[in-house]
């Protein structure tokens, strides 16, 4: 039986795959927070690490990222994890081999940015000197990785709120017929010594 004809209701935290109503944060919008932070901070050669392509969440990060980086007349470039520490490590030593010059790190996940960190300190690189690095998503790790890692806040509470809300506000009559909109809340840059 598919969801749809099951006539549960159903709102989901995070824009899906499937055609649901959903609330989800402006993860665009935050990656472009990260990227302009770095270039207001003089860096220059900004990579990105993103997540999964089929992942929702990462695909508007990496788009985020790539249009600030071309309306700043930047090329983009981008590695991929799977929002992992280690995939973060995995993609962070790639794009050095591949652009010695980097000064500039966006990472799609807190964990990937982690595990970044670890990698750059293993290639040498100081953090914020040589490298600045920001992740995404405010995790609680993000204030105990070394150096506390600048990142971008979601406001998960209240996306559990909103979505919730939208859940209560279904028509029980009619549960699966569309919600009128898809609330995106915004995102916040958190600045700590990684940049």
């Amino acid at each position: 039986m598919s969801l749809a004809a099951s006539l549960v209701p159903v709102r989901s935290a995070g824009r899906p795959e499937l055609a649901v109503p959903y609330a989800d944060v402006d993860n665009r919008d935050g990656a472009r927070q990260a990227v302009e932070h770095l270039l207001l901070r003089g860096r220059r050669t900004i990579a990105a690490i993103a997540g999964p392509p089929d992942s929702p969440a990462a695909a508007d990060r990496l788009d985020g990222y790539r249009r600030a980086m071309l309306a700043a007349g930047r090329q983009p470039l981008a590695a991929y994890g799977d929002f992992t520490t280690a995939s973060g490590g995995h993609a962070a030593a790639w794009l050095l081999d591949r652009t010695p010059r980097l000064d500039g790190l966006f990472v799609a996940s807190d964990a990937m940015a982690a595990g970044a960190l670890q990698a750059l300190r293993k290639a040498g690189r100081r953090v914020p000197e040589d490298v600045a690095v920001v992740g995404f998503d405010d995790a609680p790790l993000a204030a105990f990785t070394t150096p506390a890692l600048t990142t971008v806040r979601q406001p998960v509470e209240e996306l559990g709120s909103v979505t919730a809300a939208l859940l209560l506000d279904t028509d029980l009559d009619h549960p699966g017929d569309p919600h009128p909109e898809n609330p995106i809340l915004p995102t916040e840059l958190v600045v700590r010594a990684s940049t």
